[in-house]
């Protein structure tokens, strides 16, 4: 039997992910002066830092939870591996050496229990299970990915609400010029915040849309292999168990009909010995009362006594 191979999938995400990383870090060290000055100079305030970190944070968490989960897909993959290893080579049990917390173990030990028990397997819904739990593993990338470009456009939000305030000032007082530094360090923080979260928007973007491509390869995977190689172990196809009840209720049928027209023929017989029992009955004084007329003609003709008549003549 062929599967589908998507062991590599994880591994070549997790590749990318760590070339893209290094990429950033020497295109980060060629522009340090670049980037040095974009985000410490005319910052207004602490406001820069602050939301400039927090976007910084939070792609941080996202990535390193994106790796974590490459990580972990990439043992499933191995896990999968094995396991077919096994059936294909006929180990048994074909868990052997899988490690018990692999989603395809778990999976093997599921449909053993319920073949145990002689219950129906539901393949759908088995799938559905599973696809739920692997969703909501992905639920902080999720809201990381939906999140980033948000904490952009607040930044940009409040720088540009602190160079309208600087902005204010100027209008306020013509020889004030600490209004038209508000106004620069404003729009410089506005510049900062916006280029961070695009820049991690687009980073995470496509790592997320990748670590959601290694979920649906290992997820069809596992089900290819339940399919193909362990249902037909565990399980018997519904139409056979449904030919099975309609040829056992044939022969229950059969054996019914047979029952009833060996009682037929049961009556059929009680009847006819009791007409012949009533016709022999019917009979018998007839043939009795024949019997002792050709004995007296048998008497009269050879001059026979009878026997009670010579016993009185006496």
């Amino acid at each position: 039997m062929h599967t589908p191979k998507s062991s590599r999938v994880s591994l070549t995400v997790l590749v990318q992910l760590a070339c893209a990383g290094a990429a950033a870090l020497v295109l980060a060290a060629w522009q340090a002066e670049f980037l040095l000055g974009l985000y410490t100079e005319n910052q207004a305030g602490r406001v820069g830092y602050f939301i400039n970190g927090a976007i910084a944070l939070l792609f941080l968490c996202g990535i390193a939870r994106v790796a974590w989960l490459l990580l972990r897909y990439h043992g499933e993959e191995r896990a999968v591996n094995r396991f077919v290893h096994n059936l294909r080579t006929l180990v048994e049990p074909p868990v052997r050496g899988v490690d018990e917390s692999a989603i395809i173990a778990a999976r093997y030990a599921t449909l053993n229990e319920m073949y145990e028990r002689r219950a129906v397997i539901n393949h759908s819904a088995l799938a559905a299970t599973l696809l739920a739990a692997e969703s909501s593993k992905v639920s902080f990338p999720r809201f990381v990915n939906n999140i980033l470009i948000l904490t952009g456009v607040f930044g940009t939000i409040v720088s540009l609400s602190i160079a309208l305030l600087g902005a204010s000032d100027m209008i306020t007082s013509t020889t004030e010029l600490g209004g038209l530094g508000t106004v620069i360090e404003g729009m410089s923080t506005a510049l900062s915040t916006t280029i961070t979260a695009i820049l991690a928007f687009l980073f995470f973007g496509y790592f997320y849309l990748r670590l959601q491509d290694v979920q649906t390869s290992f997820l069809a995977r596992v089900e290819h292999v339940t399919t193909t190689l362990l249902l037909p172990r565990f399980q018997h196809a519904p139409e056979s168990v449904i030919n099975d009840y309609s040829d056992m209720l044939q022969s229950v049928s059969d054996l019914v009909h047979r029952f009833s027209v060996i009682q037929d023929a049961l009556l059929s017989t009680q009847k006819n010995v009791e007409a012949l029992l009533g016709t022999l009955h019917s009979e018998i004084p007839q043939g009795r009362a024949a019997l002792d007329e050709i004995v007296q003609l048998l008497r009269s003709g050879f001059r026979l006594r009878d026997g009670t008549e010579g016993d009185g003549g006496r």
